[in-house]
């Protein structure tokens, strides 16, 4: 039996909480950010605000104590990335040597362009802590998850050996692992996607058809592997599920809150309504467009589609217009 805590209960931490419970044979927590958020949880007997409808099994501990971390062999990190580092500084003193750490985060952070392995390793640094930190990424939406649907995902360490662990540990008739060594490409194909899903949204807000939403999710994997390959991501990582697989869900998908936020925004609605009518869940695309971006510049890489995201997203660029744009660019080479 392992002692596995998931940190965040927002959908996808609550959906990882039920599947580890379903596979059966660990002892599980799910910590919430405040033991007020908690206590709601505990009180209704289900997370009401971000994935009703599943009630929570009495052995799944729910608690907002930061010390409930420290009894845990495996933290599986599913906190918002613009709120990690500040979840960490709270946390950092009851994670140890010998813990193992999951990011289930798909993002980018927005002021340094870190990978969220790459923000959690900084901050554990911070205290002298060096820990095994993998990424675990795939097309999953949470409500399907929940749902106990077969579902296939990445988990990506360094070391074979201990993604081979986590496969092991996680792995259920409904929930497939396969591993990887390459945590660049993992993680960036997870986050970049959601970039191309608002685009997908918007495609979809303003009318257009199947034509459109092939040609941009075609492009749109271009985009995100010329920055993977750039940062040292791995071509064939991208081509697997956390690249294409999950671009392909995020995109088409009905539930993807990305795709929803584009295809508001094509509908003429503005950002600031649209992400308060989320009722307080996130849409990671919208900040990691411009960590996207920034990472891109550094890297010399040229990224059409999200540059024209950034433009609809903090300028309030006419959504047709820059999908006219995109398609009176010049002539290039596909490959």
């Amino acid at each position: 039996m392992s002692r596995i805590i998931v940190l965040g209960s927002g959908a996808w931490g609550t959906a990882i909480a039920l599947s580890l419970h379903r596979r059966g044979g660990h002892r599980i927590g799910l910590w919430a950010h405040s033991p007020e958020a908690a206590q709601e949880i505990i009180d209704a007997g289900e997370n009401t605000l971000f994935l009703p409808g599943f009630p929570l099994p009495q052995e799944i501990a729910v608690t907002g104590d930061c010390a409930a971390v420290a009894d845990a062999e495996i933290v599986v990190s599913v906190v918002p990335s613009e709120f990690l580092r500040s979840t960490l500084a709270r946390l950092g003193t009851h994670l140890h040597a010998g813990q193992i750490v999951v990011s289930a985060t798909k993002g980018v952070e927005n002021s340094t362009y870190l990978r969220m392995t790459e923000v959690i390793a900084a901050k554990l640094a911070e205290s002298g802590l060096a820990l095994p930190i993998g990424a675990f990424s795939g097309p999953s939406f949470a409500l399907e998850v929940a749902q106990g649907q077969p579902t296939a995902v990445t988990v990506a360490f360094d070391d074979q050996e201990i993604a081979a662990r986590i496969q092991n540990e996680f792995s259920s008739e409904s929930l497939r692992l396969y591993t990887s060594t390459d945590v660049i490409g993992v993680e960036l194909g997870g986050a970049l996607k959601n970039v191309i899903a608002i685009a997908a949204g918007v495609a979809a807000g303003v009318g257009l058809g199947y034509n459109s939403a092939a040609a941009l999710i075609t492009r749109g994997i271009a985009e995100i592997t010329r920055l993977a390959v750039a940062c040292g991501g791995r071509r064939e990582t991208l081509a697997g599920l956390s690249g294409v697989g999950d671009l392909v869900l995020t995109c088409t998908g009905s539930l993807s809150r990305n795709r929803t936020v584009g295809q508001a925004l094509g509908q003429g609605r503005h950002l600031p309504e649209i992400l308060a009518s989320l009722g307080g869940k996130v849409a990671e695309g919208v900040l990691t467009t411009r960590a996207a971006l920034g990472l891109a510049r550094q890297r010399g890489i040229e990224m059409p589609i999200t540059e024209q995201m950034e433009l609809i997203l903090d300028a309030g660029k006419d959504p047709r217009e820059a999908i006219k744009d995109l398609m009176l660019r010049p002539g290039k080479d596909e490959l």
